[in-house]
């Protein structure tokens, strides 16, 4: 399927007198340097470079750094974020009640809602989670979404919500997807892949896990799956390093009750994992998200980070990362005692090259290295809530938010300039977006109800 939505040209830029942080060990973070950008690649980095013929930009007041990669969402429901309400688990609930009843227009404006955010927060690459897949029309919707934010990502097609655990999805429209959508020279530009998210044994009976497996196998497609936030630990890492599932093709979210066998096994076949900060400790109902992600670190395991669903936290990677990195330290009298805390350049590891690691991308973007995609985006340090600058990577992580992002470029395209989103019309999406709320809240049954947190509450756990 060919683009039926314009694209802004690439053009050539000098990204001039910033402080870079390019996450590239080799070069590190610079004090002062240009970046020079041309036919969508970081060409050069250094000091006084040659514009010849490039658009200056002046980063003088700005730090320059790649764009962030949120490795784990799940943009369906973006826009039912505000559906919960007080009162326990009210996510599930909410969520139950109103996936049946999205349209594929609803899919496609709860996307481009959530892209526009994205972006608008420095996400340049992200890895859309896609677990309610009611017809080929909705993932068709999705798609166009896709194709139209002009942003770099994943798209992992999976299941409809609440999708009997004894059913095996066979993927009847892979075929379709594959050929209509990402077929060489087709809709995306290079811009997207394919992927395929399978429910687990958390939410499927481990037979049906493994036979879904073993057709994602056959297919050669990236999978990625919910590991389990509570007890009992139902994945088994080093089961599956045996069944030849485990490897930088497949991505584990959650896990927060991983053995250390587990963290081994991962670390040895460098195997991801996608951490998402406040879903942890909203829904880690055992074991502590702190220690978690400290043994994670410690194991050599590649740890990215995401957002899961905005009803449990808005996708803003600064918050995420300023969230790890304060609860990344050793605790006294526990078995992370003598580790080290996660450092401000680790944070920032974590929301950009890790996470394009994660999704097969490391050669490609999520850092500032001569030769891959200019995924980039520009910071403002002379706003009240951010200055003044001092330490380039504490800056970021402690003061930045997405209302400091100046500028934001996807493979060498402008899409956000002076603070403001040039090729999506926000209003224009945001109506959109309301209007299918309403919609979708009225045939759902009008206001969400509370829902309780007695004990006995048979809400379930980790479906996600």
């Amino acid at each position: 399927m060919k683009s039926d939505f314009p694209r802004p040209p690439r053009g050539s830029f000098l990204i001039r007198g910033g402080a870079v942080i390019t996450a590239d060990p080799a070069i590190g973070t610079l004090p002062r340097s240009d970046v020079l950008i041309r036919n969508g690649v970081v060409a050069e980095i250094g000091q006084r470079l040659d514009a010849d013929g490039a658009e200056i930009i002046d980063a003088s007041r700005m730090i320059v750094l790649p764009g962030f990669v949120d490795s784990h969402t799940h943009m369906w429901s973006t826009l039912g974020r505000n559906f919960i309400s007080d009162g326990g688990f009210s996510y599930y609930p909410a969520k139950w009640a109103t996936a049946a009843v999205y349209t594929p227009d609803d899919f496609y404006n709860s996307l481009m809602l959530g892209f526009a955010e994205l972006a608008n927060g420095g996400v340049t690459t992200v890895h859309n989670w896609s677990h309610n897949n009611p017809s080929p029309d909705h993932v068709d919707a999705e798609l166009r979404a896709h194709q139209h934010s002009l942003m770099r990502g994943r798209y992992s097609v999976g299941h409809v919500d609440r999708m009997p655990t004894d059913l095996v999805n066979r993927f009847e429209d892979l075929d379709r997807i594959q050929r209509e959508w990402f077929a060489k020279g087709g809709a995306f530009d290079g811009l997207v892949h394919l992927g395929v998210n399978l429910r687990g044994i958390v939410q499927s009976e481990p037979r049906v896990f493994h036979e879904e497996m073993a057709l994602v196998l056959r297919r050669k497609l990236p999978v990625c799956i919910h590991a389990t936030q509570t007890k009992p630990n139902l994945d088994d890492a080093a089961d599956y390093e045996r069944r030849g599932y485990l490897g930088p093709s497949f991505m584990f979210s959650h896990y927060l009750d991983a053995s250390d066998s587990d963290r081994a096994a991962m670390a040895r076949t460098g195997t991801p994992l996608t951490f998402s900060p406040h879903s942890e400790f909203r829904f880690g109902e055992h074991g502590d998200p702190r220690v978690t992600l400290m043994k994670a670190r410690a194991a050599g395991v590649l740890v990215t980070l995401s957002s899961d669903a905005t009803s449990i936290a808005p996708p803003n990677m600064f918050e995420l990362m300023r969230f790890a990195w304060n609860m990344c330290i050793p605790w006294r009298q526990t078995d992370t005692e003598t580790m080290p805390p996660l450092s401000f350049a680790e944070a920032i590891e974590m929301a950009t090259v890790n996470g394009a690691k994660a999704l097969g991308l490391g050669d490609v973007t999520g850092s500032l290295t001569p030769g891959k995609r200019a995924d980039v985006i520009l910071v403002r340090t002379g706003d009240i809530n951010i200055a003044p600058l001092a330490n380039i990577e504490t800056t970021i992580v402690q003061g930045g938010s997405p209302a400091n992002v100046d500028t934001v470029l996807v493979d060498g395209r402008i899409i956000k300039r002076h603070g403001k989103l040039l090729h999506l019309d926000v209003s224009t999406i945001v109506e959109r977006a309301e209007r299918s709320a309403l919609r979708i809240r009225t045939a759902a049954g009008g206001v969400l109800k509370p829902v309780s947190n007695a004990p006995g509450n048979p809400v379930a756990r980790n479906a996600s």
